[in-house]
């Protein structure tokens, strides 16, 4: 997408920082909210996308978290990724999101892991989904594949797996565009700020831009966006390994996106499979830095996969990819909303790796915060900064 560098305006009702997924979504539910009637501008540094964190994602879907509103966020996310061209308004030029539905499982190796298991599952059971608990017992059952050595309890549910998360990228951003929004390539590299108000953005060329709102949605450079306003925010940027691969001996059946105790996950990518991991030592990293672990393949997740699944023992590896989580330090949840020293400087980060499935839900909801001051569809207040400020973590233990 060829963009422009220069803004068709000097001031705008809403600038979002950040072109990307959730940036994105907020451009779109803004354009299609009856009650919003303003100007958005969308500034992007890098309109290729190639080393956003959209570009990385793995694009899966899941309701089995331990925190009641994330799960009710994916539930809505479920509903949109099925009933996508209905939410775009019936539209017969809008494709249908493919998904397939091969579903997650968490594996539990000690009592604690178990517990934890059993009390999410009673939870999101009392929410609607249908998450089911196996014992090994059951798990030997229904797949036969596993190597059960270690592990006392298993967590499935078959409402979850990929979805084609690009295609709904692509189409808010087209969408937008067409309904008035207006995305420019530049690099932020100031904001000014009078007591509790936003008053502009800097670009790099010199361009100042007046704002009424501003939207944080930069991702894993969502901290140093907050630092040009003199705010503070808990997110930075940490490596994940994605390695798709081929087997000798591929299964009879669907490998559910399955979450080991060793930290490695795996899952059925097509005719191939799709493995995933953190660094070996999990700490923050500079935005800018894509350098891989060339090791980390033969030396920690192809044993891992092996010795889950003994049919696994002869793969070939054809593609990976290192990515960065937004990683949200306190408590590996979203923080939504205005923030309490800047109250329109609104965010939209720290998804800690589950940000694209949650971009319908989080994306509506900004908008219906600007245009209302309020949520309206769906109570995301649990996701405030307040909890940040008060260190009060809503903690998020099914974090992958």
């Amino acid at each position: 997408m060829t963009l422009s560098d220069a803004p068709s305006r000097t001031s705008y009702d809403v600038v979002i920082i950040g072109g990307a997924m959730m940036g994105t979504a907020v451009a779109w539910f803004l354009a299609d909210h009856p009650g919003f009637e303003g100007s958005v501008l969308v500034i992007e540094r890098d309109p290729s996308y190639e080393l956003s964190s959209t570009a990385h994602t793995n694009s899966c879907l899941r309701q089995q978290f331990s925190q009641p509103a994330n799960v009710r966020v994916s539930q809505f996310g479920l509903e949109y990724v099925r009933n996508f061209r209905r939410f775009m308004g019936g539209d017969p030029s809008i494709a249908s999101l493919h998904f397939h539905p091969f579903g997650y499982m968490y594996l539990a190796s000690s009592k604690t892991g178990a517990r934890t298991l059993r009390e999410a599952q009673a939870m999101q059971v009392g929410l609607g989904a249908k998450t089911r608990l196996l014992d090994r017992r059951q798990l030997a059952r229904e797949f036969p594949f596993y190597d059960l050595k270690g592990i006392v309890l298993g967590s499935h549910n078959t409402d979850e797996g990929y979805f084609d998360g690009i295609t709904m990228f692509d189409c808010w951003r087209r969408k937008a565009r067409a309904a008035g929004v207006e995305y420019v390539r530049g690099e932020v590299t100031g904001i000014t700020r009078s007591g509790p108000r936003i008053d502009a953005v800097h670009l790099q060329n010199g361009t100042k831009i007046a704002c009424g709102q501003v939207v944080n949605a930069s991702g894993p450079r969502a901290a140093g966006v907050a630092a040009m306003a003199g705010l503070d925010l808990p997110v930075e940027p940490r490596k994940r390994y994605t390695f798709v691969f081929e087997a000798a001996r591929p299964l009879e059946q669907d490998l559910p996106l399955t979450v080991d105790p060793s930290g490695v996950h795996v899952r059925t990518d097509g005719s191939m499979y799709m493995a995933g991991c953190p660094a070996r030592e999990d700490g923050p990293v500079a935005a800018d830095d894509f350098v891989a672990d060339h090791d980390l393949w033969q030396e920690v997740v192809w044993p891992a996969i092996a010795a889950r699944i003994p049919q696994f023992d002869a793969l070939k590896l054809r593609r990976s990819w290192v990515g960065h989580y937004a990683y949200n330090t306190l408590d590996q949840n979203a923080i939504l909303g205005p923030h309490p020293d800047a109250d329109n400087f609104l965010m939209i980060n720290g998804f800690s790796g589950h940000g694209l499935q949650q971009a319908p839900a989080m994306g509506r909801g900004l908008a219906e915060w600007i245009t209302l001051g309020c949520y309206e569809t769906l109570d995301l207040s649990p996701f405030s900064y307040d909890r940040i400020q008060a260190g009060q973590p809503l903690l998020e233990q099914a974090v992958i």
